[in-house]
């Protein structure tokens, strides 16, 4: 079961997206841990009640690295939707020009970053990437930091199916 701390659950729910986080994030509550994935809910200023699942990385690469506080964030979009938002925030600012991959079970996905957060190039891609996340065993996040340092991340999915329900209805 992961332990966050709550300094790391306050910068998660900071992190979710530009429009949230521009926003005065309130503390987060659990709602439930599921194995690898833990599901969360904090009430934001301007869009209301925001639910997310994160999770932490089982292995960091290279190994002799500080990596900071890393985790992958799925959100659930405040338009009322029932929609997804996949994302990554590292401990240290990543390279602007260089993509982002995220890989489920041989499947690759291109991220773009922005600082030490990283998102979806393709929009249309986010469901294609939840479905993978939860079908799926195993999923690697790799890309540069701004020294040029090849980083990578390596994510169970055991969970991951029973977080996304838990926040599926939370609003």
């Amino acid at each position: 079961m992961i332990k966050l701390s709550l300094k790391l659950l306050v910068v998660c729910s900071t992190a979710l997206s530009a429009p949230i986080a521009a926003a005065i994030a309130q503390t987060p509550k659990a709602i439930k841990q599921h194995k690898a994935w833990g599901a969360y809910t904090y009430d934001d200023a301007r869009a209301g009640k925001i639910c997310y699942i994160l999770s932490i990385p089982t292995v960091k690469e290279p190994g002799d690295r500080d990596h900071g506080e890393v985790f992958f964030l799925v959100s659930q979009k405040p338009d009322g939707s029932g929609k997804f938002e996949p994302q990554v925030e590292v401990g240290y600012p990543l390279k602007s020009d260089a993509d982002v991959t995220v890989t489920v079970d041989g499947k690759s996905f291109k991220m773009f970053s922005q600082k030490n957060n990283a998102w979806l190039t393709d929009v249309s891609q986010e469901s294609d990437l939840v479905n993978a996340m939860r079908n799926g065993r195993s999923m690697k996040v790799a890309g540069v930091s701004v020294r040029g340092t090849q980083t990578s991340y390596t994510y169970s999915l055991s969970g991951v199916t029973a977080a996304l329900k838990e926040v599926s209805n939370c609003k």
